[in-house]
């Protein structure tokens, strides 16, 4: 699933340049081996979006209505990538990065032609933002130390997307027989080990005001 939106992506900022679109940690050495314009989207985080997540399980049936499985509910991840221009001069980098915000602004959600085949069966939306300030626990700063590199002008993209595989367990058999009781003794005496199917006893009979019986 990482990997189709790793190609979603790819194929929404082609348009913006003329050289490549890389996934490569932006490092001092992939720095030094770039030779052409490249704008880079780093999936620098992954964290489920733990809002949209559900409880419980759903049922699933067969043709006769019996439960046969039971189902998780699906998992949301927002996938955040830090989008950077790479080229020879400052100038030319701004106007890359200026090129993927236009490409990337009129989209609040991925495009339906770009959404992978593996997550249409469980939606078609997947949310898409852009240059959103990240959450408090991360500091692009402290991204950047991470890699070895110096602080660039870079975008926050984020694609929520569902993970297409959830658990599955396999449901128990219906219940054919009835309960059995098995009568052990009480107080020394012996009793009935013989199994007896456990019956729901009948109404008392409630006699009216003709004194007719009537059952309840």
């Amino acid at each position: 699933m990482i990997h189709e939106i790793d190609e979603a992506l790819r194929r929404l900022l082609a348009p913006a340049v003329t050289g490549d679109v890389a996934f490569d940690a932006p490092t001092r050495d992939w720095a030094a081996r770039r030779t052409a314009p490249t704008l880079n989207a780093y999936l620098y985080d992954i964290r489920e979006d733990v809002e949209r997540r559900e409880r419980g399980a759903f049922a699933e049936r067969d043709a006769r209505g019996i439960v046969t499985r039971h189902r998780r509910p699906t998992r949301w991840f927002r996938l955040s990538y830090l989008v950077t221009a790479w080229t020879a001069r400052p100038e030319d980098e701004h106007r890359l990065l200026s090129g993927a915000l236009a490409l990337l602004l009129p989209h609040e959600v991925l495009p339906e032609d770009a959404v992978p085949e593996s997550v249409r069966p469980v939606s078609t939306t997947l949310p898409l933002s852009v240059a959103v300030p990240p959450a408090e626990s991360r500091s692009l700063a402290d991204i950047w130390s991470a890699l070895g590199g110096e602080l660039k002008p870079s975008l926050d993209v984020v694609v929520v997307t569902p993970f297409p595989v959830t658990p599955v367990y396999e449901a128990a058999p219906p219940v054919t027989v009835g309960a059995e009781l098995v009568v052990r003794g009480i107080d020394g005496v012996p009793g009935d080990s013989r199994p007896r199917m456990l019956r729901r006893p009948a109404a008392p009979a409630v006699r009216g005001e003709d004194g007719a019986g009537r059952g309840r």
